[in-house]
């Protein structure tokens, strides 16, 4: 009975490995194929930002004021999303929220400008909503923000 339970042990453990390489596999693969669509976004419309480590792209159109949020900021913005497509997704005047409670690209991004500060983020899926996201938006999409950073408070 003990060897039964061992080999199935084993096998236990063989698959959650199998299934997590996968997974990773499946990150790589989709992070591979988000930097292809934003590099062809971005020649098709003449966009000259820079990537970030993490696959953002970003383009500083105002930089604002010196002083900048963190992570921990509340931070007011206005901002208009949008799909590759031109397709709206959302947007929002003076909208207020902790920095952290966020996506991803947005905590990366808006740290870039201070106060008065606009810019352009190009967000990889892994850093919006993913695979899995709810409301309505499409899954592992590449989303476009237009942000303006009206005022922030904290640090």
């Amino acid at each position: 009975m003990g060897k039964n339970i061992l080999t199935t042990v084993l096998a236990v453990m063989a698959f959650s490995l199998i299934l997590s390489s996968c997974k990773k596999t499946n990150k790589i693969n989709q992070d591979v194929a988000d930097k292809k669509l934003i590099e062809q976004y971005v020649a098709n419309n003449k966009i000259k930002g820079q990537f970030t480590a993490s696959g953002l792209y970003y383009v500083i159109i105002k930089a604002g004021t010196s002083n900048h949020p963190t992570f921990n900021s509340e931070v007011t913005v206005s901002y208009k999303g949008y799909y590759l497509d031109n397709t709206l997704l959302d947007q929002g005047d003076y909208f207020t929220s902790k920095l952290s409670n966020l996506i991803k690209g947005w905590q990366e991004g808006i740290p870039l400008i201070g106060e008065g500060g606009k810019i352009k983020l190009i967000i990889p899926s892994s850093l919006a909503y993913g695979a899995n996201p709810s409301g309505g938006v499409r899954s592992n999409a590449v989303l476009v923000f237009d942000i303006n950073l009206h005022s922030f408070n904290g640090n």
